[in-house]
C-alpha cells in the first residue's frame, strides 16, 4: 500500500511539473496578437482598446465577477477615466511599434 502511495504521489509531481508545458502549448495554439503593427491609426486604437480588454480578462478570469462589476464601474466616471488612461498608454505602445505611421 505504501508502495501504491509513492508511486502515485511521483506520478502526481510528475504530471504538476507538466502543467506548466500543457498550459503554454495551449497558448500557443491560441494565438491573438500575432503583430502590433497596423494599417492605421484607427486600426491601431482599435487594438490598442483589445489589449486593455484583454489586460482585464487575464486578471480577472471569472467572466462572473468581471461582468456584475461591470455594472458598477460603468457608472463611475473616476474607473472610467482610469480605463482610458490604460487605453492611452497601450495606443502608445502601438503607435510606436508602428513608428507612428510614418
Amino acid at each position: 500500500m505504501m508502495k501504491t502511495r509513492k508511486q502515485l504521489a511521483a506520478v502526481l509531481v510528475a504530471l504538476a511539473m507538466l502543467m506548466p508545458m500543457v498550459i503554454q502549448a495551449e497558448e500557443k495554439a491560441d494565438v491573438w496578437l500575432p503583430s502590433l503593427i497596423t494599417n492605421s491609426p484607427q486600426e491601431g486604437f482599435e487594438l490598442a482598446i483589445k489589449l486593455s480588454r484583454m489586460g482585464v480578462k487575464s486578471t480577472q478570469s471569472s467572466k462572473e465577477v468581471l461582468f456584475r462589476e461591470r455594472a458598477k464601474y460603468s457608472q463611475d466616471g473616476e474607473a472610467l477615466t482610469h480605463a482610458s488612461e490604460v487605453i492611452a498608454v497601450n495606443f502608445q505602445t502601438v503607435a510606436a511599434a508602428n513608428d507612428y505611421w510614418k
